[in-house]
């Protein structure tokens, strides 16, 4: 739940000395002031900004202060929007998530549930939100069996009730059923397969959720094992809230931390104010691992997200203290305050295994699915080496080559970035194989994800992510590499909407997957790639940029998307046969 932002900047002149002095040389020089922590360079080269592209005039004794104003744009009020209204997410969620299925429980009482855990083997798990504080943990997680809304410290749905409701709709409740509740107080209730959970507020919520992805696969799948990391997530985790507000402090504006109300300064800094505190309130013994989840409130920028998160890690890292940082968007209806809010808990590492850099907070929960723990075995499906990096390596290297030619015809027909997305992946990709073993296929493909996560935007990005991910995961147990894709291919189809025919990239990829299983041939599963990816230059758009615009702007102009695929399957299968 992204809120979006408005970004301004505005120039002045002021001379030496103030706000700092710098040897500029006979030249004119720029200086920004600090925000969240961003060097002079960073803010350059982000805003993409140079001496020529402003014409300053050199001026001796005098430099030129650039100041960047990030302000929270809200084109609803919260009346509009109705988040007061607990069936608000019944209605909206199964539009976002097409396996999502509404349930009436009466007395204007909704639970969604999402029927693609119906094969799951894990506890199955249920998230409770509170009314107008929603959260996009709730609505961004694939791994939960049903999600409600009740208003704060009142318990409108049991946990009764949403154990009956899920086994009503083909879940399977046999290896027990959690039940998460942001509340007033924190609580554990265990009856008959059933645990119920009470945390306080949404952040300790969202940390328990983010929790639940990473830990070990053999907890997942065991009650018990469930009951005693909550056992000790509840009586080990803390937590922290960081609020501006309107005063200034000093000669900036002022941050309401836990212990006192300071002048920021820096991201850094305010994240030392913070961490300093929790880890001081739970003094650790033995190996553990440190939790730690960051929400903004009310829409911190994605860039100044991004920073928090980076410096969450510095700080850790520098004390050498195992980490592993999750994010969350919380959206508070009752209060305008912008901040961020830490949850802190010391795991053990029987439960949780540390990360070695935390995970782009822009990128989607693709990676949720990607076990925490490295899978031990072998794949059925043995590739050499050498054999992996040639196919990788010639279609990565034909996206490549094609980008302008995707640019064109994204240009044509959308915002003209896709042949830049693709390429930039595709770069990324070969950076990454340089060093890796490449036999352990599924292995590597997880970590690919990861760098992808961070380098690849945009929608083809996150197709591309949750794609890979569930190869990744189908290339374990696969008796073939066509049965692996056909897998990977059904799980993507659980985050879309899209179908054959909608004039997206599946116009390219269901055919190839199709054919391939069902011939093992891949020169005739790549022709009716091809013959799919020609039939999009006949299609009208209903997803995408491109539905906005009228048919005959599109027609004769294929997909960019299921074009750059196709380039992509091009040079893999050409490398295979050669």
């Amino acid at each position: 739940m992204f809120v979006p932002v408005e970004v301004s900047h505005d120039w002045r002149v002021s001379p030496f000395g103030h706000p700092a002095q710098v040897d500029h040389g006979g030249e004119a020089q720029v200086q920004t002031d600090y925000f969240f922590g961003i060097s002079d360079h960073f803010l350059k080269h982000f805003l993409q900004i140079s001496h020529s592209d402003f014409s300053f005039p050199a001026l001796p004794g005098y430099i030129y202060t650039m100041s960047l104003v990030v302000e929270q744009t809200l084109p609803y009020t919260p009346t509009q929007l109705k988040l007061d209204e607990p069936t608000r997410w019944s209605r909206l969620f199964p539009l976002i998530r097409p396996s999502a299925k509404a349930i009436d429980l009466g007395r204007d009482r909704s639970l969604v549930v999402d029927t693609a855990l119906a094969k799951s083997k894990n506890v199955l798990i249920a998230a409770i939100g509170s009314v107008g504080n929603f959260s996009s943990k709730i609505l961004g997680e694939s791994h939960l069996a049903a999600i409600a809304a009740e208003p704060f410290g009142i318990v409108s749905i049991s946990a009764k009730e949403i154990a009956i409701a899920l086994k009503e709709n083909g879940l399977p409740v046999e290896n027990g059923v959690l039940v998460l509740r942001a509340s007033t107080k924190q609580d554990i209730k265990v009856e008959a397969g059933i645990m119920e959970v009470s945390l306080i507020g949404e952040l300790k919520l969202d940390h328990i959720l983010s929790l639940l992805v990473t830990i070990h696969e053999d907890i997942k799948i065991s009650f018990e094992k469930t009951q005693e990391l909550l056992q000790h997530f509840v009586k080990s985790a803390a937590r922290t809230t960081s609020k501006f507000h309107e005063t200034k402090s000093g000669n900036g504006p002022s941050v309401i931390h836990a212990v006192e109300v300071a002048e920021f300064n820096s991201a850094k800094i305010a994240v030392e104010k913070d961490l300093s505190q929790l880890l001081s309130s739970r003094p650790t013994s033995g190996d553990v691992v440190y939790s730690i989840h960051c929400s903004d409130i009310n829409g911190l920028s994605r860039l100044e997200n991004n920073i928090l998160v980076h410096e969450i890690f510095e700080y850790l890292a520098q004390k050498n203290l195992a980490s592993r940082i999750s994010h969350s968007t919380i959206q508070d209806n009752h209060s305008q305050a912008r901040g961020w809010a830490l949850s802190f808990c010391p795991m053990p590492t029987a439960f949780l295994s540390a990360q070695t850099y935390p995970s782009n907070t822009l990128a989607t929960s693709a990676s949720s699915t990607l076990p925490a723990k490295a899978r031990e075995g072998s794949s059925k499906i043995q590739l050499s080496d050498s054999q992996v990096r040639k196919i990788i390596t010639a279609g990565c290297e034909r996206v490549i080559k094609e980008e302008p030619t995707i640019t064109e015809y994204d240009t044509i027909v959308g915002d003209g970035d896709c042949g830049y997305t693709l390429r930039d992946g595709a770069k990324q990709v070969l950076n990454f194989i340089v060093n890796a073993d490449l036999a352990t296929l599924p292995s590597a493909l997880g970590e690919i994800v990861e760098d992808l996560e961070v380098n690849m935007g945009g929608t083809s990005g996150a197709l591309y992510c949750i794609f890979l991910t569930s190869l990744s995961q189908n290339l374990w147990d696969a008796p073939t590499f066509a049965g692996a894709l056909r897998g990977a291919l059904e799980d993507l189809l659980k985050y879309t909407r899209a179908r054959l025919g909608d004039r997206t990239c599946l116009d390219c990829l269901i055919p190839f997957v199709e054919t391939l299983q069902k011939t093992g041939d891949s020169k005739k599963a790549l022709g009716d790639a091809e013959k799919g990816v020609e039939t999009t230059k006949k299609l009208e758009a209903k997803l995408g940029r491109s539905s906005y615009l009228d048919e005959a702007a599109t027609r004769g102009v294929p997909d960019p998307g299921a074009y750059g695929l196709l380039m992509l399957l091009e040079g893999m299968v050409a490398a295979k046969r050669e």
